[in-house]
């Protein structure tokens, strides 16, 4: 029983880990990442790298050092490294830019409901004796002459 009692327990405790929104808001950004990379690999590869082939004459996937001598030498594939750098600083780049981009939207938004919530301010309120309408900052109704709170 105490055993079944642990596995419930641990079971539970799993299923409310993984429920919890940050957990899931992770999981989605792993995949939209996953796909984000997939199409900043191919806008390097197939559109800018191609393009500093024309302008610099290099294409850096190309670029190797062969270590030692004979036909299995093993090579160093310099170019893909360079490649993958690029691939970073672009990612980094549309990432810097799309955070930017959202935090200039909740700042948008943010002065926007700040500038609601001070035209929605309240500037009367009722007396509670005569029921009467009194500026807000009003100590004594003009109407019963109440000391108000």
């Amino acid at each position: 029983m105490g055993k079944d009692k642990k596995k419930n327990g641990f079971i539970s405790e799993f299923k409310t880990f993984i429920t919890r929104g940050n957990v899931i808001d992770m999981a989605v950004g792993v995949i939209v990442g996953g796909a984000f990379t997939a199409i900043v690999t191919s806008l390097n590869t197939d559109i800018l790298t191609p393009l500093l082939g024309i302008f610099g004459g290099t294409d850096f996937s190309n670029l190797y050092v062969t270590l030692g001598s004979g036909e299995n030498a093993p090579q160093l594939m310099y170019g893909n490294f360079i490649t993958a750098i690029i691939n970073f600083l672009i990612t980094a780049l549309v990432i810097f830019l799309i955070v930017k981009g959202i935090n200039k939207l909740n700042n948008g938004i943010g002065k926007l409901k700040k500038k609601e919530e001070e035209e929605a301010a309240p500037t009367t309120k009722i007396c509670p004796y005569c029921k009467s309408e009194v500026h807000i900052e009003a100590v004594k109704c003009p109407h019963c002459t109440s000391s108000l709170e």
